[in-house]
């Protein structure tokens, strides 16, 4: 392809409010490395990394829960410290590969794809591992550039927009997962449960037969239940904890993507020996820890970012042994990126909102 051309796109132009994403139609597509291929994309997902890294959320500066407010121009305001305006954001795009590098197979050509947004150190040094729409640029795009191993063919009758609304928030839930051993039988506490990882969370502790109680808003609990949790809490009770006791005792893993103010008492009612495994903070990032809770109840903290390659290869095949469903509540074309964002920081959805970049 001539690298001449360009395509449309949407730009991060520095941290701050929605000012700084821009629609253009004249960036370059990308070059090619030669073990990369280039994807023509068609849909590609919105996490809360995108909102995170455009304000910044993710500097030390900033003790607020995730919100338009939140923001800093401060040079740690990216989750790796690696990032560089301009910039294009976008984890989950969706799409076939048009061109490849010169080490990549040429039969690779029109795989129908699903991209592994994290970029990996060959010798799996966590410290040097970067992400897609952050350490370079994503899918917000016409077409994007990543490594041939993390472009994965994908078989599925989905549509592009629904097969969009999995890699980050289900590779991250299966990640945490993962990290906290669930397994058939055990009871699971999840947060934030009508967001996309907390959705994800519901979907892949089901499919490994465990029991589900949920913690949402009041209006999002009929579809919370609809997603397979076995009981559920609303998030504006004032003692979710109690609540959690009340219904079902003690849970052997606490899967919480929020923080806040309720993160202390949650974590009592986690069973001895038990799990604490999260990967977001969208109550609040700064809590309070007992540490006693910690050692005498023998509990296991996880963080969960940087996922092995084989939790997104598995998810890919949960994907295509229809084992798990999209849950899709917006999409908007890529010129309404604005609007998309607003509809996102709402939170009055349930599941993903994706950006059709073929509209």
């Amino acid at each position: 392809m001539d690298s001449t051309q360009t395509m449309r796109a949407v730009v991060l132009t520095g941290h701050g409010g929605l000012d700084r994403l821009e629609y253009r139609n004249d960036v370059p597509i990308p070059d090619l490395g030669p073990d990369e291929v280039l994807i023509g994309v068609r849909a590609c997902g919105m996490n809360n990394t995108d909102i995170n890294t455009r304000t910044g959320w993710y500097s030390k500066s900033i003790v607020a829960p995730t919100s338009e407010s939140a923001t800093t121009t401060d040079s740690d305001g990216s989750w790796g410290g690696g990032l560089a305006f301009p910039r294009i954001q976008g984890a989950d795009p969706v799409g076939r590969i048009v061109a490849v590098g010169r080490n990549v197979p040429q039969t690779r050509v029109g795989e129908r794809v699903l991209v592994d947004a994290w970029l990996r150190s060959p010798d799996g040094d966590l410290e040097l591992a970067g992400y897609l729409g952050s350490e370079r640029d994503g899918g917000y795009a016409q077409f994007v550039a990543v490594p041939s191993a993390n472009a994965h063919i994908i078989e599925s009758g989905l549509t592009d927009v629904e097969l969009a609304s999995f890699p980050c928030s289900f590779a991250t839930a299966e990640h945490m997962l993962e990290r906290a051993g669930v397994h058939e039988g055990q009871w699971v506490l999840v947060s934030g449960a009508s967001g996309g990882v907390g959705g994800a969370l519901i979907q892949l502790a089901k499919r490994r037969k465990a029991n589900v109680i949920a913690i949402a808003g009041v209006s999002k609990l009929d579809a919370v239940r609809a997603l397979g949790a076995d009981a559920t809490i609303a998030r504006q009770d004032h003692d979710p904890a109690a609540a959690v006791l009340d219904l079902v005792g003690k849970v052997d893993v606490f899967a919480d993507v929020v923080g806040g103010p309720h993160f202390a008492s949650l974590l009592e009612v986690i069973k001895r020996g038990g799990h604490y495994t999260t990967a977001g903070a969208i109550g609040g990032p700064i809590v309070e820890l007992d540490l006693r809770t910690l050692y005498l109840h023998d509990l296991t903290m996880h963080g969960a970012t940087v996922l092995p390659p084989q939790v997104f290869t598995n998810l890919v095949s949960y994907i295509e042994r229809q084992e798990i469903l999209p849950v899709v509540a917006q999409t908007f074309p890529l010129a309404e990126m604005h609007a998309a964002q607003k509809a996102f920081m709402a939170k009055q959805h349930v599941g993903a909102i994706v950006i059709d970049v073929s509209a």
